[in-house]
């Protein structure tokens, strides 16, 4: 066959011996009970879905996957579609409050129409901020949580790789459908020693994609993956301190050269970065890659190889509206 489901050799079920060319993990199938940080691997590659029982690790021959198959969207549950309205929107306010609120708060002092304005948008955040961590927080991280676990799970702990297994990730990815396929040079046991750069491409105006931070350090090998920033966005309130809890390093040599050799870890960068974060077009895909070889000097100083990585869906999940000057990307590249 072509296709076929990934059963595992020790699994129970029939073995196959074939070679095949590629492998697709459908994240969003992933049964709940197995999204936590001790499932071992082995389990997240022989599951099967809780709607169709059908596996969530299938596989394909040189021919790749069938035409359209890669671009599904699986329904999901009211609960899952309604915090993942709230908290998207929360979570792209949250990146921009801080740079645009000082400027609206000194506006609104000379400005009653301004006033008005800044009132109604902290209003609205604040409607946001109470229903996201007030209702949704609580309600799926006990709905997540692991079988015997007493009481409501805390949001984040000291324990960086248990806070990748964030509710908000696991509801992205059913949000998403989200599907993540590799070529057979890449499944296991072939990266099990080996800690690697994943590149990707495009950034889009928020790379969703990469959130689900479990699959990156558990998928390809049992390193944690630390996905970088621009230093700025680590230095905003909260949010910063947030993304730190679950890994997040600064786009800096230093660190990611540290990360990579001193610590052994992976690290994941989205390599067009801001570029990647104004491209306006939804029916051609641009990459922005000849000038960025700063990240393949720190692969050879680091002896560690790097796994580019596309993600479709980036520039299309959004429809982007920038000032036709340029302005915004000047500036944001200048304070990024």
């Amino acid at each position: 066959d072509r296709i076929g489901n990934f059963t595992m050799p020790n699994g129970g079920v029939k073995d196959t011996n074939k070679r095949w060319a590629y492998y697709k993990f459908s994240a969003g199938e992933l049964p709940d009970e197995y999204f936590h940080p001790t499932v071992p691997v082995d389990k997240w590659l022989s599951a099967k879905s809780k709607e169709k029982g059908e596996a969530v690790l299938t596989y394909a021959d040189d021919r790749g996957f069938e035409n359209g198959s890669l671009a599904v969207l699986k329904p999901v549950s009211k609960d899952v579609e309604l915090e993942r309205i709230f908290g998207i929107a929360l979570y792209m306010i949250g990146n921009v409050l801080p740079f645009v609120l000082p400027g609206m708060m000194v506006s609104a002092i000379f400005s009653t129409v301004m006033r008005t304005i800044l009132t109604a948008f902290l209003a609205y955040v604040f409607v946001l901020y109470f229903i996201t961590h007030a209702i949704f927080s609580p309600y799926f991280r006990n709905k997540y949580k692991p079988e015997g676990t007493k009481g409501t799970p805390p949001l984040v702990t000291n324990d960086m790789r248990s806070n990748q297994y964030l509710y908000t990730e696991r509801n992205i990815q059913k949000y998403l459908s989200a599907q993540y396929v590799w070529p057979e040079t890449m499944h296991r046991p072939a990266m099990e020693n080996q800690n690697v750069i994943f590149s990707i491409i495009p950034h889009g105006v928020a790379p969703l994609g990469i959130t689900a931070y479990p699959l990156w350090s558990k998928l390809y090998n049992d390193k944690l993956c630390r996905w970088t920033a621009a230093p700025v966005v680590l230095k905003i309130p909260l949010v910063g301190l947030f993304m730190k809890k679950i890994g997040y390093i600064p786009a800096k040599t230093r660190n990611i050269h540290e990360a990579l050799t001193k610590r052994e870890e992976n690290v994941g960068i989205i390599l067009d970065g801001i570029a990647g974060m104004f491209q306006t077009h939804t029916n051609e895909e641009t990459a922005y890659v000849k000038r960025r070889k700063g990240i393949v000097k720190i692969a050879l100083r680091a002896g560690v190889p790097i796994v580019p990585v596309y993600a479709f869906g980036h520039t299309s999940a959004w429809t982007v509206v920038v000032d036709p000057f340029g302005i915004l990307e000047k500036l944001s590249n200048q304070f990024g």
